[in-house]
C-alpha cells in the first residue's frame, strides 16, 4: 500500500452496514463510515467524486447483480466492497454460492480501479452471532484468499476487540453506532496509507455495567422492535431493502452517478454534496437537491 497516496474518487459496495445503518442524521438519512471517509478524503483531493451504491438488507447474489456493474463502470481510484454477512446470518446458507458469487465481484472489480478494499466486517458478541459464528469465519477466510490472489487490502474489524464493545453496536445490535461508523471509517483511512487521525483499536472507558433488571428490560424491548421482525423476514425471504436503491444509484437510467464536495473552490471540511452530470447529458455539474 503507498503511503500518504492520493485518491480522487471513491465507490461503496455492499449492505446496511456501508449504507450507514443506524448512523441516523437529523433528515432522516444515514451517514455511516463510507460517508465519513468519502468526506475526508475530498479534503486531500480537490475535484473527488463519490458514489455509495450499498443497500440495506442486501444478499452477495443481490449485490453482484444490482451494485457490481455499476460500481466497475465508474472506474474509481477506490472501491470498497463488504458483502456475504447477511447471507451467513440466515437459517440455510449455501457457502458455496457465496463463494461463487464473492470471487465474481472481486474479479469484476479489482481491474476497474486503483485500490480494492475487503473487509472482515465487526461482531457483537451474543447468542445470534454466535450461532453462526463458523460460517462467518469461512467468510472471512475466503476474503483473505480472495484479497491476496487480486492484490485487494483487507481491513480486519473482525479481530478488533474495540469494535465488539456492545456500547458501540445500536439498539438493534445489528449496525454500528455513530462512534462505532467513525472508527470503521478510520481503519479503512489507514487501511489505504494515510496518516492515523486516531486510534480506532482503542478500548472505551470501562464504565458501571447495567443492572439485571435493565439488562432484562432492554433484552424484551430488543426481542419484540427488532429481533423479532428480523427473524420474520429470514423466514419469508424478504428484506429491509426490497424496492430500495442506493444512494447514487439512478434506477431510471440503471446507472450510478458521482457526487461531489457542493463547494468545489473553498478548501476545508465537507459541508454538502452535489451530483455530477454525466458528460453525454449536460455539461458540469448540477445540485443534487
Amino acid at each position: 500500500m503507498e503511503l500518504n497516496a492520493s485518491y480522487t474518487s471513491l465507490v461503496a459496495v455492499g449492505d446496511s452496514f456501508t449504507e450507514g445503518m443506524s448512523d441516523l442524521l437529523p433528515d432522516g438519512t444515514y451517514r455511516g463510515w463510507a460517508d465519513l471517509l468519502a468526506a475526508r478524503l475530498a479534503v486531500r483531493s480537490p475535484g473527488f467524486r463519490y458514489a455509495n451504491l450499498a443497500v440495506r438488507g442486501k444478499l452477495i447474489g443481490q449485490i453482484v447483480d444490482e451494485q457490481v456493474e455499476a460500481a466497475a463502470s465508474l472506474r474509481a481510484d477506490v472501491v470498497t466492497l463488504v458483502g456475504g454477512l447477511n447471507d451467513t446470518l440466515r437459517p440455510k446458507c449455501d457457502m458455496g454460492m457465496v463463494r461463487g458469487r464473492l470471487e465474481e465481484a472481486v474479479e469484476r472489480l479489482a481491474p476497474t480501479c486503483k485500490q480494492l478494499v475487503l473487509m472482515r466486517s465487526p461482531g457483537r458478541s451474543g447468542p445470534v452471532f454466535d450461532r453462526f459464528r463458523p460460517r462467518v469465519e469461512a467468510l472471512f477466510a475466503l476474503i483473505d484468499d480472495l484479497a491476496g490472489q487480486h492484490g485487494a487490502a483487507v481491513v480486519d474489524l473482525y479481530s478488533a476487540p474495540s469494535i465488539a464493545d456492545p456500547r458501540m453496536w445500536d439498539v438493534d445490535r445489528l449496525h454500528l453506532t455513530a462512534e462505532g461508523h467513525r472508527r470503521v471509517a478510520e481503519a479503512v483511512w489507514q487501511t489505504l496509507g494515510l496518516p492515523a487521525e486516531l486510534d480506532w483499536r482503542a478500548r472505551m472507558p470501562a464504565t458501571a455495567p447495567p443492572r439485571w433488571a435493565a439488562r432484562r428490560t432492554e433484552d424484551i424491548r430488543f426481542a419484540r422492535q427488532h429481533l423479532a421482525p428480523w427473524i420474520g423476514r429470514r423466514l419469508t425471504g424478504r428484506s429491509s431493502g426490497d424496492g430500495r436503491w442506493g444512494a447514487q444509484f439512478d434506477a431510471t437510467t440503471g446507472r450510478a452517478f458521482w457526487i461531489t464536495p457542493e463547494d468545489v473552490d473553498t478548501p476545508g471540511p465537507v459541508t454538502g454534496w452535489r451530483r455530477v452530470v454525466s458528460p453525454d447529458t449536460a455539461a458540469g455539474i448540477a445540485e443534487t437537491g
